[in-house]
């Protein structure tokens, strides 16, 4: 909810549904001294792959409605909107956006590759990249955490 409420915040203070990058990022880190010019960035791409925002030539447009969205008297994000979500989850919002299908069906896609096509023997991360692929979702980025969770796990 803090991503939310912090993507909203410079559309409701300003009264506008788009907004140049440079507008955000000065909202950000000049005008409420939030977090870096750097730190803005990363926050913008972070929107953009939540798809709480959508970029066209520059210009942010926001994908909700940000009067929907209460800012707190003295609010200020924490670091939490800055961590990265699970890699795997991340290629399944990725391809869920691509193919615009729900969650659950790309899971059950997922499964599907997992039981028929490799016995069981296939780890998630792995039938995610297959799906990707599959579907033209791209997963490069995430290829070094996708298999560092693996390493884990």
């Amino acid at each position: 909810m803090t991503l939310r409420i912090t993507v909203a915040a410079p559309f409701r203070h300003t009264r506008k549904t788009a907004l140049r990058r440079n507008e955000l990022v000065y909202y950000y880190a000049l005008d409420r001294k939030w977090m870096s010019t750097d730190q803005a960035a990363v926050l913008l791409r972070r929107a953009e792959e939540a798809g709480l925002l959508r970029q066209d030539n520059g210009v942010f447009t926001i994908l909700f409605d940000p009067a929907t969205e209460t800012i707190p008297i003295g609010f200020r994000p924490t670091s939490a909107i800055f961590e990265t979500n699970d890699p795997a989850q991340e290629l399944i919002g990725r391809i869920m956006k691509a193919r615009g299908v729900p969650e659950t069906e790309i899971v059950a896609d997922m499964n599907r590759i997992i039981r028929e096509q490799f016995g069981g023997n296939l780890l998630p991360p792995a039938a995610l990249v297959i799906l990707a692929k599959k579907y033209g979702v791209p997963y490069e980025d995430l290829r070094e955490t996708l298999v560092a969770s693996v390493k884990k796990g």
